[in-house]
């Protein structure tokens, strides 16, 4: 069976556990043959638990085992036994947090046969700071700058106004929420070598070459598609700053002005914690940071991803809002006094 081939819901002892990471404090990475930790492999993202936490749970970091083990039933009656929809992103979670008799998605093209393998743990959210597991509030302008985005996404003038993802360009950096989970599903590949690491992402095929010499970011004027990222060792922690964004792939609408830091910290042979702070002032009211746990698995290799075969789906998109826009103006003008 495909790995995308069906729905496992099931509770991971090492998440549900919060004194998991303290306790392999003491645990030592094999070396690279340079003398770094070594993180080289396949791991996967497959975490049940949204991105933000939901309203019905405000106020609770964690549920309780009798709580998870009730959300795996409740998953398993929808998405395994049942004939739901395909759920996306998010999703699963709020289906098995309202519990329907069946869920179902008007957008959807897929059923439910179709999902993902995803994980529930005891966590009601993947973000850690602020408290409430709330993305902060956008800045005025960073709302004007999604109201701009959503506007151009639901009436399309051009290629990109539907954005990257959908034109099979770039997915952006980094690699968090969409369609298969809250930390979008993916198989994530690690290369080292001296000065320098790889981090390649299944989803779009894009590799990320970050180097670990100790070398400055670009200078302010040089903006990239996915930034400028350098690279450094904190014990066995691999730390990974990225500025110098431009402003056409940008993260939850963020601006040029985006830093990110992630951390990629070891927390047992098949475990690496992976958290990443989004700092913005011309975005959010403050940084915020969210942190998930990837699995090793070199079962399979990243499949290779090929998105649209000649990308039918963008051309549709504009086809359709070309239409609506012949149909609007036919019912303006019948509308007319005649």
């Amino acid at each position: 069976m495909s790995r995308r081939a069906s729905l496992l819901v099931c509770t991971v002892a090492f998440l549900a556990w919060p004194g998991f990471a303290a306790a392999q404090s003491a645990w030592t990475p094999p070396r690279t043959p340079d003398g770094q930790p070594d993180l080289q492999g396949v791991w996967l993202s497959h975490s049940a638990t949204p991105l933000e936490r939901p309203k019905q749970l405000e106020g609770r970091t964690r549920l309780t085992d009798e709580e998870v083990a009730e959300f795996r039933r409740r998953a398993e009656r929808l998405f395994k036994t049942g004939n739901s929809d395909f759920a996306v992103g998010d999703g699963v979670y709020q289906a098995v947090l309202t519990n329907p008799e069946r869920y179902t998605n008007p957008n959807s093209t897929h059923s439910a046969g179709d999902m993902v393998d995803l994980e529930f743990d005891n966590r009601t959210s993947l973000i850690t700071d602020p408290s409430d597991g709330r993305i902060p509030a956008l800045t005025p302008e960073g709302r004007r700058r999604q109201v701009a985005t959503n506007a151009a996404f639901q009436r399309p003038a051009a290629p990109a106004d539907v954005g990257n993802a959908l034109r099979c360009v770039s997915w952006g950096v980094p690699r968090l929420g969409g369609r298969y989970g809250s930390g979008d599903m993916s198989y994530y590949q690690i290369f080292q070598s001296p000065g320098v690491v790889v981090l390649f992402m299944e989803a779009g095929h894009e590799a990320r070459i970050i180097p670990l010499d100790g070398s400055p970011h670009l200078g302010s004027g040089l903006r990239q598609w996915n930034g400028d990222s350098r690279g450094h060792w904190e014990g066995n922690t691999l730390v990974v700053e990225t500025t110098n964004f431009n402003d056409k792939v940008p993260y939850r609408n963020s601006s040029e002005h985006l830093r990110i830091v992630e951390r990629f910290t070891p927390l047992g042979p098949d475990t690496l914690e992976w958290a990443i702070t989004f700092d913005d002032s011309h975005t959010w009211a403050r940084p915020w940071t969210f942190a998930m746990h990837l699995t090793h698995d070199e079962s399979q290799p990243p499949f290779e991803y090929a998105c649209h075969e000649g990308n039918y789906g963008l051309r549709n998109i504009l086809s359709a809002a070309r239409a609506e826009e012949r149909m609007r103006a036919i019912a303006i003008e019948q509308a007319k006094p005649r």
